[in-house]
């Protein structure tokens, strides 16, 4: 830096010599800032990874913004300021060199920590879901250490910061510990993924929807009515949870039918497994069968079994079975009986 400032001291004016070093940096920041975003990226095509080009798209202008801060800290070298304002001065503008170095970390390990997960998932079988919980550690990580190293240029000592920090520490955990609860039951669900986002799940009160987002603190399922259900983690860690997407995307359809006594249960069945075999939303394997339940009292009961390919088709594969069962049933002479009672009246021979 010696060198630098004795080199630029071309004139017996500070403001030009100030003025000089400024203008000078901003052209070697852009010249950097060019062989990063130019010859960099040449190289990164040779990779068939895409993370070195994302890395630099977001470091390129950190670096040229930290280059023109370093020239304004050189330029209040030839001002000459008093002792206090410079240090003021300098310690401004080293702590928006770390501020924007905090940014870009906060930026890489999000790029970094997404693509090693997505390369992970299929070989050891951790989930996409996990990015939201690494992400948000790293940041809080890279916060803190931001915060001692802009206290430390300021010259603010830390260790009585540390000390408080344990006391308002434990009267944080006492005071929000359903926070606490919430997060620790939103690490159960990453490590244990009883279910992951665009699952079908079922509620402990019966409520069911899709899982479209798994948080820190809590699940949201968006239900077949558009209704959005927000649930602590805390509650869902200790309740019961029915995945109907797992272990298989593919969900099973009872369909229930009754049929008159006196009917062909040959031809019943026969019916049924033609009429699962047209829907477009019902699988060929595993497939459909039938079976003869009961002898109900007003009819002998059939269940038609068979597998959509995801649960979000149930209620529309459930109601284009029924109206088409209903149509052949019609066309095939075939009754779906009803309750009904014979009434007798006897009259008193007396």
């Amino acid at each position: 830096m010696t060198d630098i400032f004795e080199a630029l001291n071309i004139s017996t004016s500070p403001y030009v010599n100030a003025a000089v070093s400024i203008a000078l940096f901003v052209v070697i920041a852009k010249i950097i800032d060019l062989i990063i975003d130019k010859l960099f990226r040449k190289f990164a095509r040779f990779t068939k990874s895409t993370i070195d080009n994302k890395i630099i798209d977001v470091i390129h202008r950190p670096v040229y913004l930290t280059i023109i801060v370093i020239a304004f800290i050189l330029a209040v070298i030839y001002l000459q300021y008093s002792q206090k304002m410079t240090f003021y001065v300098n310690s401004t503008l080293y702590s928006v060199i770390i501020f924007i170095w905090a940014v870009t970390a906060i930026r890489v390990s999000n790029i970094i920590i997404e693509n090693a997960i997505y390369k992970l998932s299929d070989a050891t079988g951790l989930g996409k879901d996990m990015i939201p919980l690494f992400e948000n550690v790293l940041k809080i990580v890279i916060i803190a250490g931001t915060i001692m190293a802009i206290l430390s240029i300021w010259k603010v000592s830390i260790t009585p910061l540390l000390a408080s920090a344990g006391i308002v520490g434990v009267a944080i955990a006492i005071a929000a510990k359903d926070t606490l609860s919430n997060f620790f039951g939103g690490i159960s669900v990453f490590v244990d993924r009883p279910y992951k986002i665009g699952d079908y799940v079922v509620l402990g009160e019966g409520e069911r929807g899709e899982v479209v987002a798994i948080g820190i603190r809590s699940t949201r399922i968006r239900t077949r009515d558009d209704i959005m259900i927000t649930i602590p983690n805390s509650i869902i860690s200790n309740a019961k949870i029915v995945n109907e997407s797992a272990p298989f995307p593919n969900f099973r359809v009872r369909i229930p039918v009754s049929v008159a006594y006196g009917s062909d249960i040959d031809l019943v069945e026969t019916i049924l497994l033609e009429i699962a075999g047209t829907n477009s939303n019902i699988l060929a394997d595993p497939a459909p069968r039938v079976r003869f339940r009961e002898f109900g009292d007003s009819g002998l009961l059939f269940e038609l079994l068979c597998w959509a390919k995801e649960p979000a088709l149930r209620g529309v594969t459930m109601h284009e079975l029924n109206k088409a069962i209903y149509k052949k049933f019609n066309e095939m002479g075939i009754i779906i009986p009803f309750p009904q009672r014979d009434v007798h009246i006897y009259q008193d021979k007396s």
